[in-house]
């Protein structure tokens, strides 16, 4: 009885640390994020610095851009816009404010960014809302789609 007794104590230690050691490999929520903040800030600079390796590793290939007009664009039109200036130039962007809600493998992040765009020798500036949908896939997060609204000027 006692060598029963042993074996399911045995048993149940085992358990216990081995859902112990999955738990603690898992991200927490907190920690993806802070992965998700660095990420849009990074691809934010990576917007003003037309660094289009980094937007090629951070936009999934079904990437998909709705503007506040509606339009809607591609990765492919949008990095094409953005090498060939065609849609204007971002100067600079701060992102004011950002909120991460974390579902698993996929995440919602919401923000408000103040920028600079500089269109046919003109410069123009104003506040964006934007919701961006990411997906961890192999490893990474990427970002799947993207919407942007114009914040009115007051």
């Amino acid at each position: 009885m006692k060598r029963v007794a042993f074996a399911v104590c045995v048993v149940v230690l085992l358990f216990a640390v081995a859902i112990s050691a999955q738990t603690s490999a898992q991200p927490t929520s907190e920690s993806v994020e802070q992965e998700l903040i660095k990420l849009e800030n990074q691809w934010v600079d990576a917007v003003v610095k037309l660094d289009f390796t980094f937007l090629d590793r951070v936009l999934a290939d079904d990437y998909t851009w709705t503007g506040a007009d509606g339009n809607v664009v591609t990765k492919a039109q949008l990095v094409a816009s953005l090498k060939s200036g065609e849609g204007g130039k971002v100067t600079s962007a701060v992102i004011d404010e950002m909120k991460v809600r974390v579902y698993g493998d996929a995440a919602v992040v919401l923000g408000r960014s103040t920028e600079k765009v500089q269109y046919k020798g003109e410069v123009t500036s104003g506040q964006v809302q934007w919701t961006d949908t990411w997906v961890k896939r192999a490893g990474r997060w990427q970002c799947v789609a993207e919407h942007i609204s114009l914040i009115a000027q007051k």
